[in-house]
């Protein structure tokens, strides 16, 4: 009788602790916001009957065609869970013949309950893309984040509320103060730029949105100890700042030079779990740029997904000072899915692309567990010292110790990668491939199918021009 007692509460105790650990939290659209009905999406706690709507806001990506531009309508939705949930998605204009969930590498499976319904579950928080029929640009960016702990209210003290509703700002900007905390409620839509500039230990935190018709969003300006989480926008952008992190922010660009997450002469800057879709670099790491002053170091990304509708996903190097030459240094890419990298312009490609003018020098570079799915057009790599005389005034002044480990490509769209000098004194050294992929096979000095008069540059689709010293391609993994 002991044991059975003994068993009903242990059964009872787990019960609960799986009540207590499913959660889920919605945030409806506010009146006057602009949505999309091309889907209709909810979503569930596993176990449960209850199919909870979440609303798809218009959100606009830009499509490259025959070299013009052309925005496209795309949806965007966002809830918070913890524990294991259900999500269904409603295609409601054509039949679902075929889809992906991306990232790939998440490995999310999918079942049609009908020829417009499909469901997939999810156990953890997560930037995704919904693509039905191969449609890249009508597809659902569906941003499934972790509850908000917060528990911020109207009420709540040395708060800056904004809760949900659109709010409107006068030209368009809302500049917040030194020592403040700023909380945007999931739901709220804001009618301007947040920005923080020449300010000190700022907050901007919640589920809200920046209008996607804001050009640059969130900016950062000559601001120190600043941390930004949550949030979606268009852009969002550092300068002549250190100490700033950025977790969890996701955005979207539509409009000419609409890169995505780009530091300008800053310090210690880290993004961690961003979602990054632009109409132009998606990240970049630049010196003395638009009015900010000096190089930049200890940048680091990781555990992110980037999607370059235009030019590099990655991008370093390429503005600077050549009157006082300046180092971009300590830079960390870390645990990233690239699920896209479209440009002709031979000038402009490179998934992971480090090219420097302006006298800049570009030293300890890691790129480590990334993962590129077959992307529409480009390189892999672009490793140049060169001289683009439309953006810079010289060229750089070298490239040392770059990293590339445990990198992935399963595709066939890449075009040949380069890795090239400038000439003897503007050289590339010490560049390392340790466990590089491609459709499956590992690339290395010693890979047994390789030819002796090959370069493993040859294996790997990458051109290793003049001016370069010391490419190993190495594995130190079965």
């Amino acid at each position: 009788m002991k044991n059975k007692c003994f068993l009903l509460l242990v059964l009872i105790f787990i019960s609960c602790q799986t009540l207590i650990s499913s959660n889920l939290k919605i945030y409806d659209a506010p009146l006057g916001a602009i949505l999309n009905d091309k889907f209709h999406i909810s979503v569930r706690i596993n176990g449960n009957k209850e199919w909870k709507d979440i609303p798809a806001y218009m959100i606009y990506v830009d499509e490259v065609v025959n070299a013009k531009h052309y925005v496209r309508n795309s949806s965007m939705a966002t809830f918070d869970f913890e524990g294991s949930v259900e999500v269904k998605v409603v295609c409601k204009n054509e039949k679902i013949d075929r889809a992906r969930i991306r990232p790939l590498s998440y490995s999310i499976d999918y079942r049609l309950l009908n020829d417009s319904t499909l469901v997939f579950a999810l156990d953890k928080a997560a930037n995704l893309s919904v693509e039905v029929n191969d449609d890249i640009f009508g597809n659902l960016q569906l941003f499934a984040n972790p509850i908000d702990k917060y528990n911020i209210t109207k009420s709540s003290k040395d708060i800056i509320y904004f809760g949900p509703g659109i709010h409107e700002f006068k030209d368009n900007v809302y500049k917040i103060e030194s020592g403040k905390t700023v909380y945007i409620s999931g739901g709220a839509v804001m009618k301007g730029q947040m920005l923080i500039e020449n300010a000190h230990d700022v907050k901007l935190i919640g589920r809200g949105i920046i209008d996607p018709k804001i050009k640059m969003g969130i900016r950062i300006a000559n601001s120190k100890n600043v941390y930004v989480e949550g949030l979606f926008a268009t852009q969002c952008a550092t300068g002549g700042s250190e100490n700033v992190t950025i977790k969890n922010v996701k955005v979207i660009s539509y409009y000419g030079w609409g890169d995505g997450m780009n530091v300008f002469s800053s310090k210690d800057v880290t993004f961690d779990g961003v979602f990054c879709r632009n109409s132009d670099d998606c990240t970049t790491v630049y010196g003395t740029r638009l009015g900010f002053e000096g190089p930049s170091s200890n940048i680091t990304m990781k555990n992110s997904t980037l999607w370059a509708d235009v030019a590099h996903p990655i991008f370093i190097g390429i503005h600077g000072n050549p009157d006082v030459p300046e180092v971009l240094e300590n830079l960390n890419y870390i645990n990233i899915d690239i699920l896209d990298h479209k440009e002709k312009q031979i000038n402009y490609q490179g998934c992971l692309a480090i090219n420097v003018g302006d006298e800049n020098l570009v030293r300890n570079v890691r790129f480590e567990n990334i993962r590129i799915e077959d992307f529409r057009q480009g390189q892999l790599v672009n490793l140049r010292i060169f001289y683009n005389k439309k953006y810079c005034k010289a060229p750089g002044r070298g490239i040392e110790n770059v990293l590339f480990k445990n990198i992935s490509y399963n595709g066939k769209n890449a075009e040949i990668s380069i890795i090239e000098g400038y000439n003897e004194e503007r050289s590339i050294r010490n560049v390392i491939f340790e466990n590089l992929k491609i459709n499956g096979e590992m690339i290395y000095d010693d890979m047994p199918n390789k030819p002796k008069w090959y370069n493993t540059g040859d294996m790997a689709g990458v051109y290793i021009g003049p001016h370069v010293d010391g490419v190993s391609f190495i594995k130190t993994i079965q």
